[in-house]
């Protein structure tokens, strides 16, 4: 699959690399052919639970080396591994691919939702209900990062990820290629279920609190609700992903 690279690297890191750690993130990233390694660091322990690839550079550490890389109080479990980031996957191929294989898999748009752990949430859910791909604006979104790569759990090195310039030419381009786009937001008068039917569906969520954006908004092609109950004012946007994609996905069952 085409790919572009997109030069962010995670603000705060001492190293020029995004560091992962955690036994899935570093274990995901080591089987996953595209990626390219830099550094890793493990106990002399945790060396013993791991093949290490052929050539990787390995720095041998306690559990107190290892906490010096990542965030305080980050859960490393022995492992911390330095890499370059993921090329950003070109949304042209993701949108040639749907019209080649014509399976009805959803796409997933996140407007300026900037925090890594629900962006990594919302990686896992779409890799789990089988989503064609992750599409985000290249500013306004968190870059690759040892938080964002735990939180989706391994489904950083599997998912498609579209990192866009302009997002509502993205939604124009994905609108062209036969997606149906249903913004999600509290105040539509049709609930999900309805709005999805029988389209091929391009979810579509903002930022907690603001929401989408005029632009956004006005390039859906249906705005639809979650059903929840009025004394329930909003979802968790990762919580909200994983139910909308979970909705796209049992209409086939």
């Amino acid at each position: 699959m085409g790919r572009r690279p997109h030069p962010k690297t995670p603000a705060g890191q001492k190293s020029p690399y995004p560091r992962l750690y955690g036994r899935h993130a570093v274990f995901a990233a080591l089987d996953n052919p595209h990626r390219v390694f830099r550094k890793l660091h493990v106990t002399h322990a945790t060396a013993k639970t791991i093949v290490i690839p052929r050539g990787l550079a390995v720095q041998y550490g306690d559990d107190a080396d290892l906490g010096r890389l990542v965030p305080s109080d980050a859960p490393h479990q022995g492992f911390v591994l330095e890499v370059e980031p993921l090329e950003s996957v070109w949304l042209g191929d993701v949108l040639a691919d749907a019209q080649r294989d014509n399976a009805n898999r959803p796409i997933i748009v996140l407007d300026q939702v900037t925090d890594p752990h629900n962006v990594g949430a919302i990686m896992r859910s779409a890799a789990a209900f089988n989503a064609r791909a992750l599409v985000t604006q290249d500013r306004h979104a968190p870059g690759e990062s040892g938080v964002l790569a735990r939180s989706a759990s391994g489904a950083l090195e599997m998912l498609p990820w579209c990192r866009v310039v302009n997002l509502a030419r993205a939604l124009d381009e994905i609108g062209d290629a036969g997606f149906w786009r249903i913004g999600l937001e509290g105040e539509a008068t049709v609930e999900l279920e309805a709005a999805l039917a029988k389209t091929q569906p391009c979810l579509v969520l903002g930022a907690e609190g603001e929401g989408m954006r005029a632009l956004t908004r006005e390039r859906c092609d249906q705005l639809a609700k979650l059903p929840i109950a009025a004394a329930m004012e909003s979802l968790n946007v990762s919580n909200a992903a994983a139910i909308a994609l979970y909705a796209a996905a049992r209409r086939g069952l």
